[in-house]
């Protein structure tokens, strides 16, 4: 009997000792629904560790392709697999609660200014950050920043309780405008900006036997439930997850310290001088630094006025609209490979229309990256050291070096779905 109460209390203790465990608070901006069913299958894992994480918000966002309703898919999938769910831990959010914090964001581009109009989901960054929580709010950008600048220049003071992981590359590409305005009227924000990292979730590390990006789908994520199913028609069941390291940098790891390792990667202060400004149509002699941001500031030709539009086409598929400013047409670009970059412009103003020009983007070089920035004290991106490298991805094997133990705990919590 002794021993008996003796167990009873251990066991109490530890359930309260576990229900007291602060959790992290999160939000998630996602593109969800696009060209890049990746999201999908980091919304999966996102939910199934929803237990751990103290869930907030989902908003989809950036425009032209998030949408709320592919976030509610994906909850529709686990409220199948809740009941399941709820038997391995009572901290899993309930279907309700995460449809209830469920948000659409930008729908149209804000343009240069990097800013626009409130959107429900911007609202809810704001909400979610003055609530009276001593813990700071993690927000995990899987797409692009328009509705954390809109929620950073609506009300500056959430400033502080930030803590932003942002999956740039080719997000950063489609929202320079609001990481242009971020980056330049909220220096002290604290960020991480993965432009490359990230790869090392699905780009190298060890992909033999089970661990492979096609085998792991088959052997551990395909019939465990509704989660697992859903997980497998994505991408023709490859993995690919590429903001989920967003999610890993909490789970395993030291989230108050960038520089530390963990399975989001490790990350060293961001530098200065990552902005080019270009006054000129350009030829590939011109050089700018790949994952910074490339600004053309062309005058305008006699004649043109603001009733009247430019859009520089990079690559044949990458918009950047032009804005007026006075006499000066503006326009913006991230370029998220080392390469020469090709554009024209398209016009309705004849002397503008059908103007060519291209760029040269390249990697910074390691001196330059070694002086951490004067003016941003709070910001990170990519470990450039040649031994963190993985192929053309800098910092990439900052995580894939954990590729086993990540994916290994991914299929243990894939088990949760059917047992």
């Amino acid at each position: 009997m002794k021993n008996a109460v003796i167990i009873a209390t251990t066991l109490l203790i530890a359930f309260h000792a576990m229900a007291e465990t602060p959790r992290h608070r999160v939000l998630v901006t996602t593109d969800i629904g696009g060209t890049d069913p990746d999201d999908d299958q980091s919304m999966v894992h996102l939910l199934l560790y929803a237990d751990v994480l103290e869930l907030e918000g989902l908003v989809a966002s950036p425009y032209g392709a998030g949408r709320k309703k592919d976030i509610l898919e994906v909850i529709a999938e686990y409220e199948r697999d809740f009941a399941t769910l709820r038997t391995h831990s009572t901290r899993y959010s309930t279907p309700e609660a995460l449809r209830a914090m469920t948000k659409q964001g930008a729908l149209e581009s804000p343009g240069t200014a990097g800013f626009g109009s409130a959107t429900e989901g911007s609202d809810w960054i704001v909400r979610c950050a003055r609530r009276d929580d001593p813990r700071p709010l993690h927000v995990l950008v899987w797409g692009g920043l328009e509705d954390l600048a809109q929620a950073l220049h609506d009300a500056p003071d959430i400033l502080p309780k930030l803590r932003v992981y942002f999956i740039g590359g080719p997000n950063k590409m489609w929202c320079v405008d609001a990481y242009h305005y971020i980056e330049q009227h909220h220096p002290t924000l604290w960020m991480i900006e993965a432009n490359s990292t990230y790869r090392g979730w699905f780009v190298g590390g060890d992909q033999s036997g089970g661990w492979g990006n096609q085998t792991f789908v088959t052997r551990h994520i395909a019939g465990r439930g509704a989660l697992g199913d859903y997980f497998a028609t994505q991408l023709k069941g490859t993995i690919k997850m590429g903001d989920t390291p967003s999610v890993g940098w909490l789970l395993h790891g030291t989230p108050n310290d960038p520089t530390q390792p963990g399975w989001g990667g490790q990350f060293v202060r961001v530098w200065d001088q990552r902005l080019t400004v270009f006054d000129h149509v350009t030829n590939e002699t011109d050089k700018a630094e790949a994952f910074g941001v490339v600004e053309f500031a062309i005058t305008a030709p006699d004649g043109f006025t603001s009733q009247n539009h430019a859009t520089m086409i990079f690559d044949k598929r990458i918009p950047a609209q032009g804005t007026l400013e006075g006499h000066t047409l503006r326009f913006r670009f991230s370029p998220r490979d080392a390469k020469v970059w090709p554009y024209i412009i398209e016009s309705d103003f004849p002397a503008l229309h059908g103007q060519t020009g291209s760029f040269t983007a390249e990697l910074p070089p390691l001196d330059k990256t070694m002086t951490a920035s004067a003016t941003h004290p709070n910001w990170w991106i990519d470990d450039q050291s040649p031994q963190s490298t993985e192929g053309i991805h800098r910092g990439a094997k900052t995580v894939n070096r954990w590729r086993v133990d990540f994916l290994r705990d991914f299929a243990e919590r894939m088990d949760r779905c059917v047992r």
